[in-house]
């Protein structure tokens, strides 16, 4: 078995299209067609990880940050990211980091951590624009069905809890096929008017080169017609953070010893308490900030995230709970959504996960 199969179903499930532009998610060190020996997870591939991997026998660490965010100038084993690589390298080990399009996706980072401190009716906290296409396409009518359920099959058609969704609209093509045309219908020569369906369809972004491949191929004419257009619209199954409720309503402080204790983490640190019970939880795994006016429009009544410098604080302005639990804190459960993901798919090569602690955050108790 080959590393680019693991690779193909994580992205089918957290594509790179949803990454932040500053990221670097994808395949890092190593080459796609290597054997697959084993498997190692962790949060930071960093070097204890890699002698990790190579004591465990694993050829591809899949991490959650990338160990490589910018470009690298020297391999001379001056730092911790060039003496990772290196090492990865001249053991043939890959390295492959799913960050934000991980945290992105409606199941991912953000998810796992609403799941862990039990939060119901959980949705995107800030969903994101832009990641909708609509396909338009002109079918002969009694080609329709074939076409529509190929679109389908491909991924297209699915609006929240509805699949199978396109509108459709009864019309006349015109065409003439010129000397050296196969056409389907019509004679050459002559224009020819065919009763067609518009057929419209939504999918994500990601899905295009699937979809219309799909098309091409069940399309009875030589030359297919067909726009892909981008939606403003919000798709809420991708974005960032995350909110929720909580079954019944806490005490504040009693509510802070609950993630203290379900998140693992040694310190919290927070705003005052505004003597009111939580309820609506907001969250989002690493540095989170940018998230806070987005959780008090949807009047959450605390904000759990990480890396708050000391007057964003501040910008809780009495309005909300702001609970930084650290970054590494906040998404150590990561490692476990890998393995579940890896472990249910696949039974024919080793999957560990990592017992390296690679939080370089240290607290003196």
């Amino acid at each position: 078995m080959r590393i680019k199969k693991v690779i193909r179903y994580l992205e089918s499930i957290a594509p790179p299209i949803y990454q932040e532009s500053y990221d670097n998610a994808g395949l890092i060190v190593g080459h796609p067609e290597m054997e697959l020996k084993g498997v190692l997870f962790c949060l930071d591939s960093i070097e204890t990880v890699v002698d990790e991997a190579i004591s465990k026998k694993c050829n591809l660490i899949i991490a959650h940050h990338p160990i490589v965010f910018s470009g690298l100038k020297r391999f001379n084993w001056q730092n911790y990211i060039e003496r990772t690589v290196m090492k990865a390298i001249k053991n043939d080990i890959a390295i492959y980091a799913a960050h934000t399009n991980l945290d992105n996706v409606r199941w991912g980072v953000n998810n796992k951590i609403a799941e862990t401190l039990g939060l119901k009716n959980t949705r995107v906290l800030a969903p994101k624009k832009k990641l909708l296409r609509k396909l338009y396409t002109f079918v002969p009518t009694a080609q329709a069905d074939l076409v529509r359920n190929a679109l389908f099959n491909a991924g297209a058609g699915n609006i929240g809890n509805y699949s199978d969704t396109s509108f459709n609209a009864v019309g006349a093509g015109t065409f003439k096929a010129n000397e050296g045309a196969n056409p389907f219908v019509g004679q050459i020569g002559q224009r020819h008017f065919e009763a067609e369906i518009k057929i419209e369809v939504i999918f994500p972004a990601h899905l295009e080169s699937k979809i219309i491949s799909a098309l091409i191929r069940n399309h009875p004419y030589e030359e297919v017609a067909y726009d892909v257009v981008m939606l403003e619209n919000q798709t809420t199954e991708v974005g960032s953070g995350m909110i929720g409720e909580l079954a019944e309503p806490m005490n504040e402080k009693d509510f802070l010893k609950l993630v203290k204790q379900k998140m693992n983490t040694p310190v919290i640190r927070h705003t005052a308490f505004l003597n009111k019970k939580i309820q609506r939880v907001a969250v989002c795994g690493g540095a989170g900030s940018f998230l806070l006016n987005k959780a008090i429009r949807q009047k959450a009544d605390i904000f759990i995230s990480a890396d708050y410098k000391y007057h964003q604080f501040f910008d809780a302005d009495g309005q909300i709970i702001i609970a930084d639990i650290g970054h590494f804190e906040s998404e150590q459960f990561t490692i476990d959504l890998f393995y579940d993901l890896i472990n249910k798919k696949f039974n024919n090569f080793a999957v560990h996960k990592t017992e390296v602690n690679t939080n370089p955050v240290k607290y003196l108790y």
